[in-house]
């Protein structure tokens, strides 16, 4: 087996224990201005600009929906 396969066979098993690691830990329904700034690489401060602005709105527990996030993800 050559170098170029070795390293094509261990970055598939890696991709594979992701997936499986994501597909076994529950996503939240809901998460933090500073949670949803981590998932979009944004600053906090940005976030809570765009709660501001009703870009995101926060639920009566003054959470954000993961489809919120979801869909900013989406739309990058």
């Amino acid at each position: 087996m050559s170098d170029i396969e070795q390293l094509q066979l261990i970055e598939r098993t890696v991709e594979l224990a992701l997936e499986r690691h994501a597909a076994r830990t529950p996503r939240p329904s809901q998460v933090t201005i500073t949670q949803a700034a981590e998932m979009l690489g944004l600053s906090r401060h940005t976030v809570s600009k765009m709660v501001h602005s009703n870009q995101m709105k926060l639920n009566r527990c003054g959470l954000i929906p993961i489809e919120q996030v979801d869909a900013m993800l989406r739309a990058r």
